[in-house]
């Protein structure tokens, strides 16, 4: 379990570093609104979908399955984020 999270949070962590690109990517012009809603997902949502998968872990009390769903959330946050703002 505690390899699980160590997982998690190692996805959590890479997905931000990537999605640092999005934010010093150079700026042409004004961001458009799907533009800003990907950054911020880029940017904060690894975190808010890791901190959804340790609070889902702690109601339902299955900390493996928390993990696996934190990682996949922090994966799919990371992706729709660079596809709303491509840079």
């Amino acid at each position: 379990m505690v390899l699980a999270w160590l997982a998690a949070v190692a996805v959590c962590g890479a997905a931000i570093l990537f999605g640092q690109t999005a934010r010093v990517a150079p700026r042409r012009r004004r961001r458009s609104r799907a533009g800003r809603v990907g950054l911020f997902l880029s940017l904060s949502g690894p975190w808010l979908a890791l901190l959804a998968g340790a609070a889902a872990g702690a109601v339902t009390g299955r900390w493996l399955a928390a993990a696996a769903a934190a990682a996949a959330g922090v994966l799919l946050t990371a992706v729709v984020g660079v596809l709303l703002a491509p840079h």
